[in-house]
């Protein structure tokens, strides 16, 4: 099953906190950049992977999409959303996205925020979505970048001959990474950015467009709280079609 960290009261009370959380898209850095790579919304129907707070389900409803399905494996999550959200074009259900199945070509956009990256068998949803898209439908998402998800869980480690030494993963060893980020004991899966662009390939998907976002110059000067944030790509976008 998917980790659900965002039932546990920490990490649900410090998220609650982050300014994409109280103000929504428009206090996510990426999202200029993630809007651009969706298609028309008018009479689409939606599938949001992670939906969250319901903050994309709302948005695309408003920019004309027939329909938008929330999926989320938090309980909480789905409780607020529910609580913000009254237009019923918008539906919300537990869904444990390890464990998805969608019906066939069920939607025409399939997106996800900063989910992917919390799942140990992507290939296995890569392939749902695939099948939930009706041809020609579009499939966007962000993750966090693999530069982040790296380098996580330095630790003691012993060679062939016993030796003991201070190692630190490197970026092509892919696999499940611990951290301390809200609470205790977080995993997400890291992957290499190829690693991303083969599994969409590999699961009949026609990658369109791939964007390494970080923050530019005039971001900094906008949003000083971003400082650090120009140093390397904090977040990988990516949008293909069915």
């Amino acid at each position: 099953m998917t980790q659900n960290i965002y039932d546990t009261a920490e990490f649900f009370a410090g998220y609650s906190r982050l300014p994409r959380s109280v103000e929504g898209l428009a206090a996510a850095p990426e999202w200029p950049a993630l809007q651009s790579m969706l298609p028309d919304m008018q009479r689409l129907r939606v599938a949001d992977l992670g939906c969250g707070f319901g903050w994309f389900c709302r948005w695309a409803v408003e920019a004309g999409a027939a329909s938008v399905q929330g999926l989320d494996v938090s309980e909480n999550m789905l409780a607020r959303a529910r609580e913000t959200t009254s237009d019923p074009a918008i539906g919300y259900a537990r869904a444990d996205l390890e464990k998805l199945t969608l019906a066939e070509g069920a939607f025409d956009l399939v997106y996800s925020s900063l989910t992917l990256h919390y799942i140990e068998d992507l290939r296995g949803l890569l392939e749902q979505v695939h099948r939930g898209l009706a041809p020609g439908g579009r499939f966007v998402f962000s993750v966090e970048h693999p530069m982040y998800t790296a380098p996580a869980n330095p630790g003691w480690a012993r060679d062939a001959d016993g030796r003991l030494s201070w190692t630190v993963n490197r970026y092509a060893d892919e696999g499940a990474r611990t951290t301390d980020w809200l609470a205790q004991g977080v995993i997400k899966q890291h992957r290499t950015l190829a690693s991303y662009a083969n599994l969409l390939i590999e699961t009949g998907f026609t990658l369109t467009r791939l964007e390494e976002w970080s923050a530019s110059a005039a971001d900094i000067a906008a949003h000083p709280d971003w400082a650090g944030a120009d140093e390397r790509p904090s977040f990988l976008l990516m949008a293909a079609h069915r």
